[in-house]
């Protein structure tokens, strides 16, 4: 069966007419989306938005190492921050999902789902609001945590989400054979299943660091200094709004495509890589027993006692 004809649990392969029609709908959705963005792009050169003195800034260093560079660096570093955090809470919250505890898995459950039903936006400004008055931290970072814990809280619960639906997804065997073994759970879930897990669930996790980076741009609201904001900033002061937010576009799209096009090259490299480990690994079946000829049992299946008496005809 051809690639093309394949199909999964979730959808059948179209057909030859399916994937004409297909085609045909993905070329006029292209040729919509280049004609809107074509008068987006001649209403803005009509109205001076890409005049020289408009674009000029770009050339200033000042606009980037007081701006773009330095908003960029807020961004990257509250989405970092929150991306490790929301790591670590993810597998905790996800193993603690999966405890043999009803308790703990009640626990767990109540707090990932509770925190999946909040808006970002909404635990940034609580956050940003308990932090000031009670003091938690200096004014000068009150912002920096509040968009970091709010980050954390939520991709957290999405990853504990993601880490219990992996391990679910894998082998029930394996967990069977483990216990056999004598294993404790941790120690199965640590060396057999995680592993697994983690490796399978790459992009995904990537995906929602994506996410977590475009989320980081609702700091905004409580006066985060992250790359929007500088770029309004900036845009204010040169007198190009327009064009400063369009350069803060690109700079996040390529931001973006890079992450994407990472967690695509992991899932290809990762699925090459068990396609080789299966090649590699398949035994080598022997002949039926009851098809063996003498010779191969004598070279599959040695008696140590045998002695060739042709030898001792041939000599």
């Amino acid at each position: 069966m051809s690639a093309k004809s394949t199909s999964t649990v979730l959808y059948d392969a179209p057909g030859p007419k399916a994937r004409v029609r297909n085609n045909i709908i993905a070329v006029v959705f292209i040729v919509v989306l280049a004609a809107l963005l074509a008068w987006v792009v001649a209403v803005l050169a009509n109205n001076g938005q890409f005049d020289h003195d408009k674009l000029a800034p770009f050339t200033d260093r000042d606009y980037w190492v007081n701006y773009i560079l330095l908003g960029l660096w807020g961004t990257l570093k509250a989405a970092f921050a929150s991306i490790v955090l929301a790591m670590v809470m993810g597998a905790l919250l996800g193993i603690g999902r999966l405890s043999d505890h009803r308790s703990v898995r009640w626990a767990t459950g109540a707090i990932v789902e509770f925190f999946r039903a909040i808006p970002v936006l909404i635990l940034i400004y609580f956050l940003y609001i308990v932090f000031g008055v009670y003091k938690v931290f200096t004014t000068d970072y009150i912002a920096f945590f509040a968009v970091v814990f709010g980050l954390t809280l939520y991709n957290g619960s999405v990853i504990a989400e993601i880490l219990r639906s992996g391990i679910n997804s894998l082998p029930k065997g394996q967990f069977e054979a483990a216990k056999a073994l004598g294993l404790r759970k941790t120690q199965t879930m640590r060396l057999i299943l995680l592993p697994q897990a983690v490796a399978a669930m790459l992009p995904a996790l990537i995906s929602q660091m994506v996410i977590a980076l475009k989320d980081s741009a609702l700091g905004y609201q409580i006066g985060y200094v992250e790359v929007v904001k500088k770029g309004i900033q900036a845009g204010t002061y040169w007198g190009n709004v327009i064009p400063s937010l369009i350069m803060v576009a690109i700079i996040m799209i390529l931001i973006n495509f890079g992450l994407s096009a990472l967690a695509s090259n992991i899932e290809r490299n990762l699925r090459e890589g068990r396609k080789k480990k299966l090649i590699i690994d398949a035994p080598h079946p022997l002949p039926e027993p009851g098809l063996m000829s003498k010779e191969v049992l004598e070279t599959t299946h040695p008696d140590p006692k045998h002695k060739d008496l042709r030898q001792d005809f041939g000599d």
